[in-house]
């Protein structure tokens, strides 16, 4: 069993603890389009997954796709729920992560809320790439 999927059975579960221990104890890991997110070790990882399955106790993961190349392993998500308030939770994204002696030693997270609302792909591509008028 890769190690997603032994991430994804620990989601599943909502077990904060057999997800942590699938990582590294010195696990680093980086949000690139975040950088001040970034933080090293297991600890962490087990205290903001505690949080996750706290916050949305209905966490529902779903592993879209996933691929190995050598010792990375790429996943695509879709996680959602409810958050305590009621409010609905929704993120998608990917994560890349670094595997060394089946566990997580490295880990991109390239995972965003969804924005149910808001601008088109044309407001988009002139807010973000500013071209010409």
């Amino acid at each position: 069993m890769s190690v997603t999927d032994r991430l994804l059975t620990a989601m599943t579960a909502r077990d904060a603890e057999a997800f942590a221990v699938c990582f590294a104890r010195d696990y680093d890991s980086k949000q690139p389009a975040h950088p001040a997110r970034a933080f090293r070790g297991r600890e962490q990882v087990l205290q903001n997954w505690t949080a996750v399955f706290a916050g949305v106790p209905d966490f529902r993961a779903e592993l879209i796709a996933h691929a190995t190349t050598g010792d990375v392993e790429i996943g695509e998500w879709r996680w959602s729920g409810t958050h305590l308030d009621g409010a609905a939770f929704e993120m998608s994204g990917v994560t890349v992560l670094g595997v060394a002696d089946d566990l997580v030693q490295w880990g991109r997270l390239y995972m965003e809320p969804v924005e149910a609302e808001g601008g088109a792909i044309d407001e988009m591509v002139r807010d973000t790439y500013r071209p010409p008028a």
